[in-house]
């Protein structure tokens, strides 16, 4: 930054055009699991093509995730954003007539997971993270992660109300026009130089460096855990809520309050993880999920419990993406970080495939989602183990750079 930037590329302007593309893109796909019901009702699909379409999404989501990652890093963020951005309001565009198993797939899974990657807020913390000191670096991702849940917040019960009102088709049009905010947002970033820190580092190299580092594994296998929480309790709760003769307006405001206390849990992560270890927090993040999951499936499923459930998760939802980008950011350093987190979070992708998946199948075989919880407690007690003996360190060319 120099003194003769024009005031829209200032810190404080990325930083602000980073929280509301957050908010968006995280919030439009936030309502996901709203329209599981009423679309597999109106078509007579059984819940797993539903769930296999959002299980495609996902896991393009990821693979696209590395690959705009890559090209962000390489060509600046605003071309990867505008472009994404676009094809995700495509996705949902075609989504809203979807009348077939295989237009869905094509649009909710390969149109939305692919837009996503583009238009997603890892692109945008990559592109913060070159451009702040890096004291305040884990501070900007807490706040950029925190927006996302605050889009989550605005968008469940909009997106519900709106299906209320006009039907899901209507809201997925209302949604599609929401995402294209993102193409003026993304200006900010319109050549944004590359960070120094890893002068003379190609692609290639960086790649085969992160390889061959024991506590990258570590974080790519620990954030497989957070993708199949997340997915499987976004898709399928309000279904279980349902399922549970709870009354219908719980799900909308379920999904909300996830979002609402994910914006105080993202941001008190970014916080502590500038202050504390970052692998200790994401160890007690992840006990923490599978304590409140073990209790919500043994307590009755009531308005109380699931509104408690709800805000309890929201608590610990995305705290683990400042935590684990940021570890990201220390290992490697910020130059590559879009790359390389892309690759952390296909792991997450792959997780929220097998949560999203498992969900369907196996409630359409055994009419319970009982085991689909108690894998997601046993996962998130041996996530936390997994993250223990990560080495919190630069490795040794970025130390000595």
């Amino acid at each position: 930054m120099t003194v003769s930037q024009p005031f829209w590329r200032t810190s404080g302007i990325v930083i602000l055009a980073g929280c509301l593309i957050a908010l968006v893109s995280f919030g439009a796909r936030s309502g996901f699991g709203l329209f599981l019901g009423p679309m597999s009702e109106a078509n007579a699909w059984g819940r797993e093509v539903f769930a296999v379409a959002i299980g495609i999404q996902n896991l393009l989501w990821g693979v696209g995730q590395m690959i705009t990652g890559a090209i962000a890093d390489r060509f600046g963020a605003t071309r990867v954003l505008v472009v994404g951005a676009l094809v995700y309001c495509a996705g949902l565009l075609l989504m809203a007539v979807a009348a077939s198993p295989l237009v869905l797939h094509l649009s909710a899974g390969v149109l939305v997971g692919i837009g996503g990657a583009g238009a997603s807020f890892a692109i945008v913390m990559a592109a913060v993270a070159r451009m702040v000191p890096e004291e305040r670096r884990s501070w900007a991702l807490g706040v950029i992660v925190a927006s996302s849940s605050l889009g989550m917040f605005l968008f469940a019960p909009m997106t519900q109300g709106l299906i209320l009102a006009y039907g899901w088709s209507t809201a997925l049009v209302v949604v599609a026009c929401l995402v294209l905010l993102v193409v003026p947002l993304a200006l900010p970033y319109a050549g944004q130089p590359a960070s120094a820190s890893a002068a003379g580092q190609s692609i290639g190299q960086a790649i085969r460096e992160a390889a061959g580092h024991r506590s990258y594994w570590y974080l790519v296998t620990g954030f497989f855990v957070c993708g199949y929480h997340v997915a499987f309790i976004q898709t399928h709760l309000p279904a279980y809520i349902t399922d549970s003769f709870v009354a219908p307006w719980v799900a909308g405001w379920a999904i909300a309050l996830v979002g609402l206390f994910n914006v105080v849990g993202s941001y008190a992560s970014g916080v502590l993880g500038g202050r504390y270890s970052k692998k200790n927090l994401l160890s007690l993040i992840y006990v923490l999920r599978a304590l409140v999951i073990a209790l919500y499936v043994l307590l009755p499923v009531t308005a109380t419990t699931t509104l408690v459930f709800a805000a309890a998760m929201g608590l610990l939802w995305l705290s683990t993406v400042p935590l684990t980008s940021g570890l990201v950011a220390v290992m490697f350093g910020p130059r590559y970080m879009a790359m390389l987190f892309g690759v952390v979070f296909f792991s997450h992708q792959l997780g929220a495939f097998l949560g999203v998946w498992l969900g369907g199948r196996l409630y359409d075989v055994t009419g319970s989602y009982d085991v689909v919880w108690w894998i997601g407690v046993a996962l998130g007690l041996l996530a936390a183990l997994i993250h223990l003996p990560i080495t919190e360190r630069p490795v040794v060319r970025t130390a000595a750079a």
